[in-house]
């Protein structure tokens, strides 16, 4: 097999084994999903998983990122696409994850949220990939606010890096009552108060 062929079929595996990471740890949790059944759903034999992860606790932390990943691409999306309304198009992310989680009939909420319950204080490999990707979201937020800010539509009186902090914790906080009570209404006015409100000059 050639050597570029063998590197892609590599990354293939590699990532077919974290996309069902992070479905079985949302569904399952981390410390309801065993190696063994990882291994059966891709279908690969115990060794091939550890050529990609040293133990499930480094295969845990690189799920994270893989998950964080994708959401950060798509408010990347918006915030390129946004040149006179950076606030709105933060307004917009917001509402197209609100919108998908209504689809979803309100099951899974967010991994990192999920996790941060589950093990955030167990594991401090899981941990610090938690921290990053809480990190990466509020670094990605903050620039988005910044950009705002200097737009005008976003009050200059409050530091942007504090309000993507107060953004993040409250969308999580609602995002778990939006999973038990089956209603996008707190991740609904947790945008309307902030974006819509709090936010503004």
């Amino acid at each position: 097999m050639h050597k570029s062929t063998r590197t892609a079929k590599k990354d293939f595996n590699k990532e077919n084994i974290l996309n069902q990471g992070v479905m079985m740890l949302m569904n399952q949790g981390y410390h309801g999903t065993g190696l063994q059944q990882i291994l059966d759903a891709v279908n690969i034999p115990k060794g091939s998983f550890y050529n990609y992860f040293e133990n499930k606790e480094h295969f845990g932390a690189e799920v994270i990122q893989y998950y964080i990943d994708p959401f950060l691409e798509q408010l990347a999306m918006h915030l390129k696409n946004s040149d006179a309304d950076a606030l709105g198009a933060i307004q917009c992310y917001f509402d197209e994850l609100i919108e998908e989680l209504e689809r979803n009939n309100f099951k899974g909420g967010c991994l990192l949220g999920n996790l941060m319950g589950e093990i955030g204080d167990t594991s401090d490999i899981c941990q610090e990939s938690l921290q990053i990707a809480v990190n990466r979201y509020r670094d990605l937020l903050q620039s988005g606010l910044e950009k705002a800010q200097d737009q005008g539509t976003v009050r200059e009186d409050k530091i942007a890096r504090n309000m993507a902090d107060l953004l993040i914790n409250t969308w999580q906080g609602a995002l778990l009552r939006a999973k038990i009570e089956k209603t996008s209404i707190p991740v609904t006015q947790c945008c309307q108060e902030l974006l819509g409100d709090y936010f503004k000059p």
